[in-house]
Order: C-alpha cells, then sequence, then structure tokens
C-alpha cells in the first residue's frame, strides 16, 4: 500500500504523514527541505533558481517514490504529481523559458513511464490536505523557515496566493489514484488530537473502500 500527502505549501503535510505512518506502521518519506542547497536560493532569486529547484526536486521525489514503490507499505508527503504544478507557475511569472518548461515535461513524462515497470504504477491513494490561503500563512509563519517568510520578503505574498488558487484545479484534474479530501482549516490535527483521530478514521474508512485494509 502506498499514501502520498497533497496540498499547498503550508498545509501540514509532514506532520500528517508521520502521524499516518505510525497509525499505519509504515515508514515515511518526506520532502527534500532541510538538506536543499537551491530552496533559499530560489527565494532570493527565482528567475535564477526555479529550474534548478524543480529539477533538484524532481531527481530526488522520483528516487523517493521509486523506493516506496518497492515496499508493501509506505506513506510519502508530497508526490511527484504536483511538482509540474510549481513549474508551470514559474513559467507563467517568467522565471523559466518555455523551452526549460518543455524539457522539464518531457523529463517528467519519462520519468511516470519508467514507473509503468514498477511493482506497483501508481499510488494506492493520494489525502490531499485543503486549507484556506490565512492558514496557509499562518503556518508558514509558524514553522519558521527565513527564506519562506512575508515579513522578510513581502513579495512571497503574490506568489504564496497564486499556488494555494492552483491547487483546487489541480485537485480536480487529479487522476493517478483515488483521493480523498481533507478540511484542513476545521480539522486542527496538529493542534487537536481528536481532529487527527477524525482524520486517521477518515482515511481507514476509505482504504476499507479500496479494499487496502
Amino acid at each position: 500500500m502506498l499514501i502520498v500527502l497533497a496540498g499547498t505549501i503550508g498545509a501540514s503535510k509532514s506532520s500528517l504523514a508521520a502521524a499516518l505512518g505510525e497509525h499505519l506502521g509504515t515508514e515515511v518519506f518526506y520532502e527534500a527541505v532541510d538538506n536543499n542547497p537551491v530552496l533559499d536560493l530560489y527565494y532570493q532569486d527565482p528567475k535564477k533558481y526555479a529550474f534548478l529547484l524543480q529539477i533538484f526536486f524532481l531527481n530526488k521525489r522520483f528516487r523517493s517514490i521509486k523506493e516506496a514503490y518497492r515496499a508493501d507499505n509506505n506513506v510519502l508527503d508530497r508526490s511527484i504529481f504536483e511538482d509540474e504544478l510549481f513549474l508551470t507557475l514559474n513559467y507563467k511569472n517568467g522565471n523559466v523559458t518555455k523551452a526549460e518548461l518543455e524539457i522539464y515535461q518531457d523529463l517528467l513524462a519519462n520519468m511516470l513511464e519508467e514507473l509503468e515497470g514498477m511493482p506497483k504504477k501508481r499510488p494506492d491513494l493520494l489525502v490531499y490536505i485543503d486549507i484556506s490561503f490565512e492558514k496557509m500563512l499562518e503556518r508558514i509563519a509558524k514553522r519558521g523557515r527565513s527564506f519562506e517568510q512575508i515579513k522578510d520578503n513581502p513579495d512571497l505574498e503574490a506568489y504564496y496566493l497564486q499556488v494555494h488558487d492552483e491547487y483546487p484545479t489541480w485537485y480536480e484534474n487529479y487522476n493517478a489514484s483515488p483521493k480523498i479530501k481533507i478540511d484542513g482549516d476545521s480539522l486542527d490535527f496538529i493542534q487537536n488530537p481528536a481532529d487527527l483521530d477524525v482524520i486517521l478514521e477518515m482515511i481507514d474508512q476509505k482504504l476499507k473502500e479500496l479494499n487496502l485494509i
């Protein structure tokens, strides 16, 4: 069984992935953020580093998804299927060229074709955490990564709004696997253990419907 988490920046995917991994007794694969040599450079100069950052993420994500697909049960805190959303936004914002976008899309397509030869061709379930823009900003501020803070870089607010507004359409169009949406505003699984229990029960019920548990 392979479960992937999805959601905008600050949706607390890693926190829910950790709780879900503990609940299911399975390994969790995390997005490469803390040891990412490009991420803070991207926030300083998006035009220079956007393409490099997304290639870095794509490479790390592909390695993680291959490792996860080989095992029986795993959780990924972000899916490879979201990556193109961020590069497309950077293309719209003039940070990458059309040629870079097309090269990236071709590389991603080749990677996804390679997954067809793996024991598992797709995730078993995608869990999408839906949060408001206000909640997104609140959680970004709370986790305290200096390069993400609006107070240090006011231009980030417009970018965050772009990212936030793209996700509902991305989720509606996602068809690589079964999916479930979690209301991350009304169910505060970070601060409220009872809300976390509700979410884990929702996921359990979906997994039972899919005959996975």
